[in-house]
């Protein structure tokens, strides 16, 4: 499994992003997806992760419930991180993976098995 991460780039307080992260075959139907993201010395963060199948259940981190959606096309093979409102504090690298771990467990990164290679995200004051 491979995945692409793609949409990083630099944007004011306040505007949007869209990120997606991209793979072959039905890696998103039998693996539940997750964006991570990592500050400068600081360990990788959950940001949010969809459920895998047709499922569209989702589950964010409080910092961002309301101003992030994660959302998929299986047609697609994509996934999409959808970032408006964006603050200074959302600055880093962002990073889709994958998992087969209990959905109980989606939001701690030791659990996945498949990284993308990551994205920046800037966001200016």
């Amino acid at each position: 499994v491979q995945l692409q991460a793609s949409g990083g780039g630099l944007v004011q307080a306040g505007g949007s992003l869209r990120l997606s992260c991209t793979t072959s075959g039905r890696t998103f139907y039998n693996f539940h997806t997750g964006w991570f993201r990592q500050f400068p010395g600081k360990e990788r963060e959950f940001v949010a992760a969809i459920r895998r199948d047709n499922s569209q259940v989702t589950r964010y981190a409080d910092s961002v419930k309301g101003r992030f959606t994660i959302s998929k096309d299986n047609a697609k093979n994509t996934v999409y991180l959808r970032m408006d409102n964006l603050k200074p504090e959302d600055t880093g690298v962002h990073y889709c993976a994958v998992t087969q771990i209990l959905w109980s467990y989606v939001d701690e990164s030791r659990r996945y098995t498949t990284w993308g290679q990551g994205t920046l995200v800037t966001v200016s004051s």
